[in-house]
């Protein structure tokens, strides 16, 4: 019987416990909801009171203060520059006000809101007053940044990584000021510990392997190009680059392939696209894939006239693709374009029996000496080929007359796939030199057949 009531004892106070603990629990409840709603309260009655005082004193500084520390903390930056800006403007008669924390969050506001320029003179002002503090050198270091200002943005971002280097997103605009400020060495070793840092930043890696390039290591930055080709953001000025350093090297069908992938992304920059169409154009050009290289011409014509030499190059190259034989006597190695002159030689008088008695191969000129016997003369005969297009001035035929006289030659072409100059037709007046000039000499290729 006592065992019955010692039992009966126990669960009755276990009751009475678990009855105080629920009223514990609603009572915290209550008090949870009523701190939230004491919360908001306090937030608005802050603002209601500020406001209150401000409209009987708009000077009011610790209102002021109030309320800026609210909008601030709270990231409404349109309504804390406002606020900020009084400050700023009170800050010279009040000592209750710190100017150095007043310029610096009116300048972080200005950041915010993408007013850089009016960032940048505040935040000169608070890194005057203070310039110890991390937050001062950070942004201020972000205002030159965002103003292209590279130069003035590195100090500040270097004495920022001094005092705090472990502060997020340091380490990365320290390394992207250095990159764009064109101090591509020194911004290696930044990069990559951004990169350490977050390795999937794809802006980060392209800047580090165009830094790489322009820092004599095209090698590895070719490998990181090569890897960028297929991102959406990136992609296309990775295999720009990648197609540059593939053509400087030679290879021009890693290039091509370079180029081809890059336009096939979805979007590109359209400078980009032009870009990648010209250097593509110029390598199938190089390997005398001409309707191919004048394609792409077409597609840069599409978007924008004159852009670079695009135009005078269809023009060449449309002629080219009609006229097998100007491509060789262009686009041919030595001993085809040697092979062509000769025959040119030897069509030059048709009906005559020609004699080539010496060639002369220079690096851009062939010179070929010849016997010419026709029913009614004789002679001894100099053809130089020049295979550049450009203009040829008067210095050149004087050396080639000069070479015609010492041979006794009794005549010399001067050959060219461009022009000579008006001084140069001038000079050969009178003198036992012709000058064949582009349009001459495409009559005389159309009469050549090459076996």
């Amino acid at each position: 019987m006592s065992v019955l009531i010692a039992v009966f004892v126990i669960l009755a106070v276990l009751a009475i416990l678990v009855a105080l603990g629920g009223k514990k629990s609603s009572g915290g409840a209550k008090n949870g909801r009523g701190g939230r709603a004491a919360r908001s309260k306090n937030r608005a009655q802050i603002i209601r009171e500020a406001t209150k005082k401000l409209s009987h004193d708009p000077h009011n500084i610790p209102a002021l203060l109030t309320l800026g520390e609210l909008y601030y903390n709270e990231h409404l930056w349109d309504k804390a520059i406002t606020i900020y800006n009084d400050l700023a403007n009170l800050a010279a008669g009040h000592h209750e006000i710190d100017p150095s924390m007043v310029y610096l969050r009116h300048g972080i506001c200005c950041l915010k809101l993408k007013r850089s320029q009016d960032a940048l003179k505040s935040l000169v002002i608070a890194y005057k007053l203070d310039s110890s503090k991390y937050e001062v050198n950070y942004y201020l270091g972000k205002a030159c940044y965002d103003n292209n200002d590279f130069e003035k943005a590195i100090p500040c971002f270097k004495k920022a990584y001094s005092i705090n280097s472990e502060a997020t997103g340091i380490v990365g605009l320290l390394g992207l000021a250095l990159y764009k400020g064109k101090k591509y060495r020194e911004s290696l070793p930044i990069l990559r510990k951004a990169l350490d840092e977050d390795p999937q930043n794809k802006e980060m890696l392209f800047c580090m392997a165009d830094a790489m390039e322009e820092g004599g290591m095209g090698n590895n930055a070719l490998k990181i190009f090569m890897h960028l080709r297929p991102d959406p953001v990136f992609g296309a000025k990775a295999s720009l680059s990648a197609g540059n350093i593939h053509a400087r090297m030679g290879q021009n069908e890693e290039a091509i392939q370079d180029y081809e992938i890059g336009l096939k992304l979805a979007e590109i920059p359209q400078d980009t696209m032009l870009e990648l169409n010209y250097r593509l154009a110029k390598c199938y050009f190089s390997m005398n894939k001409i309707a191919l290289g004048l394609g792409c011409l077409s597609k840069i014509n599409a978007v924008t006239a004159n852009y670079k030499d695009v135009n005078s190059l269809m023009a060449r190259y449309k002629e080219l693709n009609q006229n097998s034989n100007l491509q060789t006597y262009l686009n041919s190695g030595t001993s085809e374009f040697v092979a062509l002159c000769r025959n040119i030689v030897t069509c030059y008088y048709p009906h005559s029996f020609v004699k080539i008695t010496d060639v002369e191969v220079q690096q851009d000129t062939v010179e070929i000496l010849c016997e010419v016997e026709t029913p009614k003369w004789e002679d001894l005969e100099m053809f130089r080929f020049y295979k550049s297009a450009s203009t040829l001035g008067e210095l050149a035929i004087r050396t080639f007359h000069s070479k015609v006289r010492d041979k006794k030659v009794d005549r010399g072409f001067c050959i060219t796939p461009g022009l000579f100059s008006e001084e140069a037709h001038k000079f050969v007046e009178g003198r036992p030199v012709d000058l064949v000039e582009k349009d001459q000499l495409m009559k005389l290729l159309k009469k050549v057949t090459l076996k």
